[in-house]
């Protein structure tokens, strides 16, 4: 919070009378989100978008979406990145059914990245704590 204080001096003169000099202070204040609500907000951002990423992997492979579409192609190549890391964790992997990929790795990276998102965001809770 950013408090600003203005201190202002009037004087009036009227002919005939003496001058009066009076005294006006105001105080204006604005509130605004601490620095590490910012970091708090950038941390659910892009947590968000790598799970935005993630959930739309998994619905293009569920739903056999072309992969030689520009769009479904990019994404799946992007999410790799983030669901590489959880790759090999289960024995199986993916279920395959009629073209359609169940992809159980994309589950458990989703809920990985969740969870990494939980604790980032209690470590920035932690760290702005005021002494009592």
């Amino acid at each position: 919070m950013a408090i600003d204080r203005i201190d202002k001096t009037v004087v009036e003169s009227t002919p005939g009378l003496p001058q009066t000099v009076r005294t006006a202070t105001s105080r204006s204040s604005t509130e605004g989100p601490s620095g590490s609500e910012y970091g708090r907000r950038v941390v659910v951002l892009v947590f968000g978008l790598i799970q935005l990423v993630i959930g739309l992997r998994f619905l293009f492979l569920f739903l056999d979406a072309r992969e030689a579409n520009g769009l479904v192609s990019g994404i799946l190549n992007v999410s790799q990145l983030f669901v590489g890391p959880f790759g090999g964790i289960l024995r199986t992997d993916a279920l395959h059914a009629a073209g359609s990929i169940l992809d159980i790795t994309d589950i458990v990276a989703f809920i990985g990245w969740t969870v990494i998102e939980m604790v980032a965001i209690w470590v920035i809770a932690i760290l702005r704590r005021q002494s009592a």
